[in-house]
Order: structure tokens, then C-alpha cells, then sequence
């Protein structure tokens, strides 16, 4: 596939580039005025270091060494050493999905101009990852303050020839990797090792990729939803768009919306409408808008914040030309600081792992005949057969693992740098454990598709809705109609995978731009 060029307007990514970025369809493209800020803002270090003032991480140490100034030929040493000292992570390697766009965000935030950086480093950056070259960076390590400074440390290893990498799927050393792309090792200048590991690029970069898991999960879990529904007959009068508009929730507007949408002119439905015995269907069934409205407007807020984030400087220390005749400075911040993205992560946390706890009470639902009507545990011949039993007991534990996973990252601090960096958001963790949560909720979310499925089929003749009977040709593309028992793990394991890279929802796919 020919990749498309991606041309970083400095501060204006928006979350479609993003998601272009995060899908590995882009090459990274900087303007001419990005390269022109940035060497302005460069020559404004240069004219420090000439003049002989003492600024913080560019002719001094770091952190609690502020105090010590180093010499001037000691400045590349003391930028060198400073990546080597903070290459400390620990862990399996960032995903290749994610290293993307901890580069891409890293380029974008230093095309800003702010950060006292040479522009043929961060075209350098930009070169490798345009050719592929994929930085080893373990995924613990930071706190999420003073920037995601161990990560992004070995993200800048590769920069300088040192560390490892990948290359065409191969990991090798960073320098073989480099040579492979054809690309040189840079030398890294005063302020510049500082500009590249201060910033919460890797905090960010694990929250969106958080997001765009939340967002696959969100659309999965609506159609199983729907699903269930009609394999319990259940009603479709909790949808009725009066009840939500006189709440006004957008998210559960929204929600109701879909769940008309996918339900609409469902034979199953339709064959009880007029004798349902049940006055009210289990809150489940009946508050799905309210509960994946809520999750949805969760979802955008987080999205908000992280758009914002993935547009800032988030360096220290930052470089302000001076205007109107005003001098120019260097002054210290705390944008490094991760606070925003921790709680956008934490928010994001709640609405994956609420995903996954509405879903399996759908689940437990439908297995238990007294509540759906279904036979016991969806099987013919229940006794000989156990059906879904156990795989709803696989379903509760991963809902059960989510909800400690979902403990809120943010309220924890621990303080480093001898009390110096004396707070800390703990972003990168809070990033970091979407992961796995996705993969519970998606694997609870697929086991709800193969119940629902199940349900289904036993009101043949009877047809879901034509929506549904799409959804549902998908899922049985992967599983067939469980007759009898057998080696379930495979047909999970299928379609957790297909919840994961969205096979089920291409069925509808103009469903969810209503």
C-alpha cells in the first residue's frame, strides 16, 4: 500500500491523523515554517551558551543537579550521557502502534518551535519513522512526570546509534537498523537530549491508543447488545427517543438512537410485541442507552484532552523569542507534568471496563433459562451438554480483573529525583493498563456475540432485524451454531479477535455515523 503523506501543521494534528498515524498509513512531512521556528528557536540556545548564562539542561545538570553548571565543551558529553543514564526502562516493548505515535507526537510537539531543538534532528526523527525503523522502548519506567523520561529515552537511543530497534520485524541493534534504512546517527547539541525525553509523548500515545481500543469496544459491544435483546425477546420500548430526549444526555441519545437503528423490524420482536408477559426487561437489556450513553460521553471527554495533549509543548525548559523589543528567555515550567492525561486515562479505564461489566451480565442472563427463556445455558440437551456455562466464567473473571485494573492511576504518587520531583501523575501506568483491559473486555464482549448468536438461532424460523442478520453472518463466519459440546477456547479466541480489529462491525458500516 502506497502511505499517504502526513504534513505536520505544528499544533493542528487532528484525531483523524492521529488514528492515520496509529494505523501505520502515513508518512511524516514538516513545513518550511516549522523548520524555520525551530532553528530560530535553536540559534536562541546558541546565543546562551555564547553569552555564558547559566540556564537549566542546557549548560547545567538535570533535576537536583541543576546547581552544577557544566562547561561548554562538555555540552554534547553532558546530552549524551544524559540518554544513556535515562535509558532505564524495563518491561516488553511498546507495540509498534504505539512507538508510532510516541515519534509522531514527539515530531509534532518540537516542530512547534518552542523547544530549542535543531530542525535536522527532529527531520531526522521524522526519517525514522518514515523508514520503518522502530525503537525498542520497554513499557515501564515512568511516572508520568519530568516527562516520560525512560521511555522516551530509548526512543532517542535510536536517534544517537545506540540501543535497539526494529527493522522489517527483525530486532537488531539501533546502528544496524539505521544503516539498513540508509539513515545516520545524529549528534545531539545542548537542550536538545532534554527537549526529546522531556514531554508526556509515551503517557499520550498510551492513552490514545486506549481510546481507539474504547471506541472498537464501544461499537462491539452495541451490537451485541442489540443481539441480546432479541435472543431474550426483550423489548425494544426502552429505545423510545422520548425518554432520552427529555433527559438530554447526548451520549444516551446517541445510544438509543443505534440500538433503534439495529433493532428495527426485527421478526423476533415483532412476534411478542402484542402478548409480552414481561412488564420490564432487566437493566441490561432496558438501560443500555443510559449506560454506554454515559460511557460514550466518557469517551469524548477523554478524547478532548488527548487531542489537546497530542497538539503541546510539554518540554522543559521552553524557548520564548522575545517580541516587541522584549529579550528573549528561557524559563522552567512543569509542562511535562501528566496530570491531564492520567485523568483522561483513569476516565477511559471506567468506560472499558464498564464495557465489559454490562456485557457480561448480558451474558449471565442469557444462559440462565429462568430470566431468558432460552434452554439452559443455550445447548440443546443441557445435562450431556454443559453449552456456555463455563464461558460465562470466563467472561466474569476478566470483568472481575477489570475492575481492580480500573483503580484510578492518578490518585497515586510517589516522589523521585531526592524529593525534588515531589509529585507525580503515573500517566504512563494509567496508559499503559487499557491494554489490558481491552483485551478482557473484548474477549467478554466476543463471548456475549457467540450467546447471543446462540439465542438467535433458536427463534428460527423466526429473523432478527436485517442489520442483525449481518452482525450475525459475521459472528457465525467464526463460529458455527453450538449443537453440541465442544473445544470452545478456539471460537472465543476467534472472535475476541474480531472484536479487536473490527471484522464484526464492517458488517454495518455506516451504523455508527448516524
Amino acid at each position: 500500500m502506497t502511505k499517504q503523506r502526513l504534513i505536520i501543521q505544528p499544533g493542528e494534528l487532528s484525531l483523524d491523523d492521529i488514528r492515520q498515524i496509529w494505523h501505520g498509513n502515513v508518512l511524516l512531512e514538516l513545513t518550511e515554517s516549522a523548520l524555520a521556528d525551530m532553528a530560530a528557536s535553536s540559534a536562541i540556545i546558541q546565543k546562551i551558551i555564547q553569552k555564558g548564562d547559566a540556564a537549566y539542561g542546557i549548560n547545567t545538570g538535570f533535576g537536583k543537579l541543576a546547581q552544577t553548571r557544566i562547561p561548554d565543551d562538555d555540552l554534547e558529553l553532558l546530552q549524551k550521557n544524559l540518554i544513556l543514564s535515562h535509558s532505564v526502562g524495563v518491561g516488553e516493548a511498546l507495540s509498534e502502534a504505539v512507538v508510532r505515535l510516541v515519534i509522531a507526537l514527539k515530531v509534532a510537539s518540537l516542530a512547534r518551535g518552542f523547544s530549542g531543538i535543531r530542525p535536522v534532528v527532529v527531520q531526522r526523527l521524522a526519517e525514522i519513522y518514515n523508514a520503518g525503523v522502530t525503537p525498542v522502548i520497554p513499557a515501564k519506567g515512568s511516572v508520568g512526570a519530568s516527562g516520560d523520561l525512560a521511555p522516551l529515552s530509548h526512543m532517542t537511543l535510536t536517534l544517537i546509534g545506540e540501543g535497539d530497534a526494529f527493522y522489517q520485524g527483525e530486532r537488531m541493534s539501533s546502528k544496524a537498523a539505521l544503516d539498513k534504512a540508509g539513515l545516520e546517527p545524529v549528534v545531539l547539541a545542548a537542550k536538545e537530549g532534554l527537549a526529546l525525553i522531556n514531554g508526556t509523548q509515551v503517557s499520550t500515545a498510551l492513552a490514545l491508543n486506549g481510546l481507539f481500543l474504547s471506541e472498537i469496544l464501544f461499537k462491539n459491544a452495541v451490537l451485541a447488545g442489540a443481539l441480546s435483546v432479541d435472543a431474550a425477546k426483550g423489548s425494544d420500548a426502552p429505545f423510545d427517543p422520548r425518554i432520552h430526549e427529555i433527559r438530554g444526555q447526548p451520549g444516551q441519545i446517541y445510544a438509543a438512537k443505534l440500538y433503534r437503528q439495529l433493532l428495527k423490524n426485527s421478526e423476533i420482536r415483532n412476534s411478542h410485541v402484542e402478548n409480552d408477559t414481561k412488564v420490564q426487561d432487566p437493566y441490561s437489556l432496558r438501560c443500555q442507552p443510559q449506560v454506554m450513553g454515559a460511557i460514550y460521553d466518557v469517551m469524548q471527554q477523554a478524547m478532548t484532552t488527548l487531542l489537546i495533549e497530542s497538539n503541546a509543548v510539554t518540554d522543559n525548559p521552553l524557548v520564548f523569542p522575545g517580541k516587541d523589543g522584549e529579550p528573549d528567555q528561557v524559563i522552567s515550567g512543569g509542562n511535562f507534568h501528566a496530570e491531564p492525561v492520567a485523568f483522561a486515562a483513569d476516565m477511559l479505564a471506567m468506560a472499558i471496563a464498564e464495557i465489559g461489566s454490562l456485557s457480561e451480565r448480558r451474558v449471565a442472563l442469557l444462559i440462565d433459562t429462568s430470566i431468558s427463556g432460552l434452554p439452559p445455558f443455550l445447548v440443546p440437551s443441557a445435562g450431556i451438554n454443559s453449552g456456555f456455562m463455563i464461558a460465562h466464567v470466563t467472561a466474569a473473571a476478566l470483568a472481575s480483573e477489570n475492575k481492580s485494573l480500573a483503580h484510578p492511576a492518578s490518585v497515586d504518587s510517589l516522589p523521585t529525583s531526592a524529593n525534588q520531583e515531589d509529585h507525580v501523575s503515573m500517566a504512563t501506568f494509567a496508559g499503559r493498563r487499557l491494554i489490558e483491559m481491552a483485551q478482557n473486555t473484548a474477549t467478554i464482549v466476543g463471548i456475549e456475540m457467540l450467546c447471543a448468536a446462540q439465542g438467535i438461532d433458536f427463534h428460527a424460523p423466526l429473523r432478527t432485524s436485517e442489520s442483525l442478520q449481518k452482525v450475525m453472518g459475521e459472528i457465525r463466519e467464526i463460529a458455527p451454531f453450538y449443537s453440541e459440546d465442544r473445544y470452545l477456547a478456539p471460537d472465543i479466541e476467534g472472535i475476541t479477535e474480531a472484536v479487536l480489529n473490527a471484522a464484526v462491525i464492517k458488517a454495518l458500516p455506516d451504523l455508527f455515523t448516524i
